[in-house]
């Protein structure tokens, strides 16, 4: 059967324990990713919006000048992106056009496909099966330009779990199993089945999930450790940030720690969608200025971000939920005391945590992408570790309000059982 965190089998040479450092490059630190040889930089480029429709999308031009400077001056080799991306996407700018951007990069110079851990994900939900795991690869594969990716991860699960939600709901419902789009969803055994026939065939080197929990991550592993020719999975990837530890105490980092299925993790989200840079902080987001609709106007029609769009401001409100206001405030007091940006904070904080193996973050800019690099170069003084003091007083703010995503001070007396986006809560 497999090993663990996508081991070789027992008796090969490669593997170790998931997020360990293996190497520096041009001051970029790599991480071994689950118990194989795959080897990632410990921070990765976020490409949900490269060359999609939103107002501040990098073009195809920026998204290479990113590349160029991350990979090839900078040490970064993990790109992470999606068939489904660009999000938001339109006619002219269609799913599946970040991977031909990132495909048209590699095809400049053939070797810089081995400089670079290609991560892409299959569509979740009902699109997952056997067949088309193997199909929505291929298609993968021919936007890339290349014949294999090196992890492969479902975006979000085949089955119900409320911790795909993306609004505030954490309960698990039963009667929602029976939802069509959920009844015959595809089982673990076959989707491990399918994705460990994939790395046998050379397409893939290692595979995941998405936006999914403790159960999901050892059912995939013990599925794959079932199957002869098993490849169990080698990483997870979830939101976490300052104002979402979720991920280190519901079980997913104690399911994924080297002593017991040796996953990695990939966190996403690590800037609350830009709400830790702190921009939000002294004008709220545009559609938070109900009572002022003139300033509303003035910030949708000049947004500093996504959270200033309509429907993503929209979408997004649980990184602005009062107690999620609350910590970024006093986060950013701890930052402004330690004479650091909230940003910096922000960074240095997920990038030193025991469970991370990659901080995945976005850029619309290269000031932001070199803030960025800043933070994660091992040479300089923001490469290391907050000092114990400030990393103390985070944990501090932490202890009082240990969740503030998933709690609102919005919530009428009249939404009953629906919370802000008409998701169910609680």
């Amino acid at each position: 059967g497999a090993g663990r965190g996508g081991a070789p089998k027992p008796g090969s040479s490669a593997g170790g324990p998931t997020n360990e450092t293996v190497k520096l490059v041009n001051g970029m630190r790599h991480k071994r990713m689950g118990g194989g040889d795959i080897v990632v930089s410990e921070f990765g480029l976020g490409t949900q919006r490269w060359g999609g429709a939103d107002f501040n999308s990098p073009d195809e031009s920026l998204c290479h000048q990113f590349l160029d400077r991350a990979v090839l001056e900078k040490g970064v080799s993990l790109i992470d992106t999606a068939e489904q991306y660009p999000i938001p996407s339109d006619r002219a700018r269609p799913e599946g056009n970040t991977e031909r951007i990132i495909g048209s990069w590699l095809a400049k110079d053939k070797t810089r496909r081995e400089k670079v851990v290609l991560a892409t994900k299959i569509t979740g939900g009902s699109n997952v099966t056997k067949k088309n795991i193997v199909k929505d690869l291929e298609g993968s594969l021919r936007r890339f330009g290349t014949d294999y990716v090196d992890v492969y991860t479902l975006h979000w699960p085949a089955r119900y779990t409320p911790q795909s939600n993306w609004g505030q709901s954490l309960q698990y419902h039963r009667k929602q199993e029976n939802a069509p789009w959920y009844r015959d969803h595809a089982s673990f055994e076959e989707i491990a089945e399918a994705m460990s026939d994939l790395i046998d065939a050379g397409k893939l080197r290692g595979w995941g999930m998405c936006n999914d929990n403790a159960y999901g991550l050892t059912a995939s592993c013990y599925a794959a450790y079932a199957l002869e020719n098993g490849h169990a999975p080698c990483v997870m990837q979830n939101d976490f940030s300052l104002i979402n530890r979720r991920v280190e105490e519901n079980g997913v980092t104690e399911a994924s720690s080297p002593a017991n299925e040796n996953v990695g993790f990939m966190a996403y989200n690590v800037l609350a969608g830009g709400v830790l840079t702190g921009k939000y902080l002294d004008v709220a987001a545009a559609v938070d200025n109900p009572r002022d609709p003139e300033l509303a106007e003035r910030l949708l029609n000049d947004p500093r971000g996504r959270m200033d769009d309509y429907s993503w401001g929209k979408t997004l409100y649980r990184y602005r939920s009062g107690p999620a206001g609350d910590a970024t405030r006093q986060y950013a007091a701890i930052a402004d005391a330690a004479g650091v940006s909230l940003t910096e904070l922000a960074l240095r904080w997920c990038r030193a945590r025991d469970g991370v193996t990659s901080s995945l973050i976005g850029h619309t800019s290269m000031a932001q992408l070199d803030e960025t690099l800043a933070c994660f170069d091992a040479n300089g003084d923001k490469g290391k570790p907050l000092p114990a003091d400030v990393a103390w007083e985070i944990d501090r703010v932490h202890m009082r309000n240990r969740l503030p995503i998933f709690a609102s001070d919005r919530v009428g007396r009249d939404w009953d059982g629906a919370g802000e986006i008409g998701e169910r809560v609680p």
